[in-house]
C-alpha cells in the first residue's frame, strides 16, 4: 500500500482540529445580557432602579444631612412607576436658596426620566445632589420593601401624608395599611427644639396609638399639644386620602375600613388672592353628607371673613350636593376658591 504523503497528513490533521474548535464554539452557552434576554431570561435589575410590582402612593426617604442642611426626597408612585419626585427638605438661607431653586427641579426631572437613583449630580450643587441621591435611594428602598410586603401580606401598603405646617414646625404622618386597617402610624416629621421636644415626645406616641385604634383621622387632640395634634390629623387624613379606590379599603371619614358606600374626597387647593382654599367632602350613597374647608385664607381681616363664610359654604354644599352654590356676600374670592376645590373633590367621585 502506498503511504500517505507527510504534507497531506498534516493538512488533514489541521482541518480536523479547526472543525473541532468550530463545533465547540457553536455549543458554548450565551452569557451576555442580550443573549440571556433573547433566551427568555430577565437581566438582573440595575441598582437604584424603581421597584416594580404595583407600588402606589407616596414614599418619603430618610433626611440626608449635608454640609449646608438636610435634603429629603418624596416620590409619588403609580403601579411601581415614579410619576413625581420632590424635595420636602433642601438647604436654604443665603446662597443656598439660589442653588436649591436651580438644582432641585432638575434633580426631580432626572429621577422621573431615569426611574431610579442613577442620576447625574447638578453642576455647582455637589452637596445638595449627593444628599438628594442618598435620600432618593432610601425612598426607593422603602418602596421596594413595601412592594415585597404587598406580595407577602395580601396588599399591605405604606402611605405618607402631605406635610402640615404648624405654628411650631411641620408635621408629617406615615401609616401602614393592611387588610383595610391601619396597622401602624408614625410621625416622620414633628416640631422640635426647645419645649417642642418635650411636647412631641409626649404627644406623638399617643396620636400614633389613637390613629391605629380609630382606623381613621377622627382622633382627639392631645391636651397641651393643640397645634401638633391639628397638624398630625391633617397629614394623617392626606395619607388616608392616598389609599387607592378599589383596593378593598374605604375612606369614610378618613377611615380605611369603613362603609363600602362612603368615601372622603379632598379637592385640590385653589389659590386665591388672599390664600389657598381646599375642601374635603364625605360622600355616602352618592350624596354629599359633609363638607369642610381644610385650608382657607387667614390673617388679618381674612380670619373674620373665613369664619363667617366657610360654615355657610359648607352647609350650601351639603344642601346642593354639588358645586353649584351661591357665593357668600363679602367673600367673593373665598367663595370662588371653595367652589373650585369642591368641584375637584367631586370629580374624584366621578360626579
Amino acid at each position: 500500500m502506498r503511504k500517505s504523503h507527510p504534507v497531506r497528513r498534516a493538512v488533514l490533521a489541521g482541518a480536523a482540529t479547526v472543525s473541532g474548535i468550530v463545533l465547540l464554539l457553536s455549543l458554548k452557552p450565551a452569557s451576555d445580557p442580550g443573549s440571556a434576554q433573547a433566551a427568555g431570561q430577565a437581566p438582573p435589575a440595575a441598582a437604584g432602579q424603581a421597584p416594580q410590582g404595583g407600588v402606589n402612593g407616596a414614599v418619603t426617604g430618610d433626611a440626608a444631612q449635608t454640609q449646608y442642611g438636610a435634603v429629603q426626597v418624596r416620590l409619588t408612585m403609580s403601579s411601581g412607576k415614579i410619576t413625581q419626585a420632590e424635595a420636602v427638605q433642601a438647604p436654604k438661607g443665603g446662597r443656598s436658596d439660589q442653588i436649591t431653586a436651580s438644582s432641585v427641579p432638575r434633580l426631580n426631572q432626572a429621577v422621573v426620566a431615569a426611574q431610579g437613583a442613577e442620576i447625574d449630580a447638578v453642576s455647582g450643587a455637589t452637596y445638595t445632589s449627593a444628599g438628594y441621591k442618598k435620600s432618593l435611594q432610601s425612598a426607593l428602598d422603602k418602596a421596594k420593601a413595601s412592594a415585597g410586603a404587598q406580595q407577602g401580606s395580601g396588599g399591605a401598603q405604606t402611605l405618607t401624608g402631605d406635610v402640615a405646617q404648624t405654628q411650631y414646625g411641620p408635621v408629617q404622618v406615615r401609616v401602614t395599611v393592611a387588610g383595610g386597617k391601619i396597622t401602624k402610624a408614625e410621625a416622620v416629621q414633628a416640631p422640635k427644639g426647645g419645649r417642642s421636644d418635650q411636647i412631641t415626645a409626649s404627644s406623638v406616641p399617643r396620636l400614633n396609638q389613637a390613629a391605629v385604634a380609630a382606623g381613621n383621622a377622627d382622633i382627639d387632640a392631645v391636651s397641651g399639644a393643640t397645634y401638633t395634634s391639628a397638624g398630625y390629623k391633617k397629614s394623617l387624613q392626606s395619607a388616608l386620602d392616598k389609599a387607592p379606590a378599589g383596593d378593598g379599603s374605604s375612606r369614610a371619614a378618613g377611615s380605611v375600613g369603613g362603609q363600602a358606600a362612603t368615601q372622603t374626597l379632598t379637592g385640590k387647593a385653589a389659590q386665591t388672592q388672599y390664600g389657598p382654599v381646599q375642601v374635603r367632602v364625605t360622600v355616602t350613597g352618592g350624596k354629599v353628607t359633609k363638607a369642610e374647608a381644610v385650608q382657607a385664607p387667614e390673617g388679618g381681616r381674612s380670619d373674620q371673613i373665613t369664619s363667617s363664610s366657610v360654615p355657610r359654604l359648607n352647609q350650601a354644599a351639603v344642601a346642593a350636593g354639588n358645586a353649584q352654590i351661591d357665593a357668600v356676600s363679602g367673600a367673593t374670592y373665598t367663595s370662588a376658591g371653595y367652589k373650585q376645590s369642591l368641584q375637584s373633590a367631586l370629580d374624584q367621585a366621578g360626579g
